[in-house]
């Protein structure tokens, strides 16, 4: 008897975790992931290399690592245009979640 409850304990837990852990592996975008994790990721570096190129290598991206895209474009309009970032997040959406 207790170990027919203890099994469907599990069962049960583990029916209830899947979604959630779906719900947790969230697709990439230049809005809502930082710059430090989008270039911690080899996938997600390579579409930024491409649309980008130089960027991840920048001495200076140290400083915007804990920021989005689209929190630094304020400070290079000129550079970071929403079309830019709209690409990239087309690109970030064919990488699957972790």
């Amino acid at each position: 008897m207790l170990r027919s409850a203890m099994i469907a304990g599990v069962i049960a837990t583990a029916t209830l975790s899947a979604p959630v852990l779906a719900a947790e592996a969230k697709v990439m975008s230049t809005a809502e992931t930082t710059i430090g994790d989008l270039l911690a990721n080899p996938d997600a570096k390579a579409v930024v290399d491409k649309y980008m190129p130089g960027f991840s290598g920048n001495p200076q991206i140290e400083m915007a690592k804990g920021m989005t895209f689209k929190q630094i474009q304020q400070f290079a309009p000129d550079q970071i245009k929403d079309e830019l970032l709209a690409k990239i997040d087309a690109d970030l959406t064919k990488i699957p979640a972790k």
